[in-house]
């Protein structure tokens, strides 16, 4: 199978998955070496760089990524291996053909919500400066973020992903595990994510609040 993209184009996409990955990390996104990271080189025939599985993203490089195509199988031999929830990339890919980079991300905000709102299917913000992030522009915006089970089956949980997101809003949330979410390239998807995760621990902590619970100082002060 013949690609459309050369060495100069895979050393981009490494050191952006490089790049992002520390971003995140510094934030504390990766505990115990979860949450993986993709940018697609090709559309049709579908390729993308990903994170190989058990790498540590604190530390990452730009020889932890491999090249997969649409069956998140390795273009080319390689020791690395893609972890099993690269079909899911993959899943996002295909239904979203302007997505351009795929980040996926386990937090502790974002496993709350996913789980508070679970029975809902989905966690809906609104009236929020930072939807605006996600190139949202109307007054008093409101969006929806679709929330699935999370299934051991990747397969399943990969085409149940596919089912239910939204190519207007660029996320789902898994329960109790993570976000998946994506742009049209991976600056974009890099400041959905951050978007999503702020408005996830503003919503927390809005809730808590309401519920009567105190205000962290650390939080008060800021």
């Amino acid at each position: 199978m013949t690609y459309a993209f050369n060495q100069e184009d895979r050393i981009r996409v490494a050191q952006g998955l490089v790049d992002v990955a520390k971003n995140f990390a510094e934030k504390g996104w990766f505990p115990a070496t979860s949450g993986n990271l993709s940018i697609k080189l090709s559309g049709e025939p579908l390729a993308f760089g990903v994170t190989a599985s058990g790498k540590d993203k604190e530390n990452l490089t730009v020889h932890d990524i491999l090249v997969v195509d649409g069956n998140s199988k390795a273009i080319e031999p390689t020791t690395l291996k893609p972890s099993a929830e690269t079909l899911i990339h993959a899943e996002v890919y295909k239904r979203v053909p302007e997505a351009g980079a795929c980040l996926h991300v386990h937090t502790l905000y974002n496993n709350l919500i996913s789980d508070i709102f679970f029975e809902q299917g989905k966690v809906r913000l609104q009236g929020i400066e930072l939807i605006k992030a996600l190139n949202i522009w109307e007054e008093n915006a409101a969006i929806e973020i679709p929330i699935v089970e999370n299934y051991a089956d990747i397969p399943k949980l990969a085409a149940e992903i596919g089912d239910v997101l939204d190519p207007r809003i660029p996320a789902v949330l898994i329960r109790n595990h993570g976000i998946y979410a994506w742009g049209a390239d991976v600056f974009a998807a890099k400041r959905h994510v951050q978007a999503f995760e702020w408005m996830f621990n503003y919503l927390f902590l809005k809730l808590s609040y309401q519920r009567g619970a105190t205000v962290p100082v650390e939080l008060a002060a800021l």
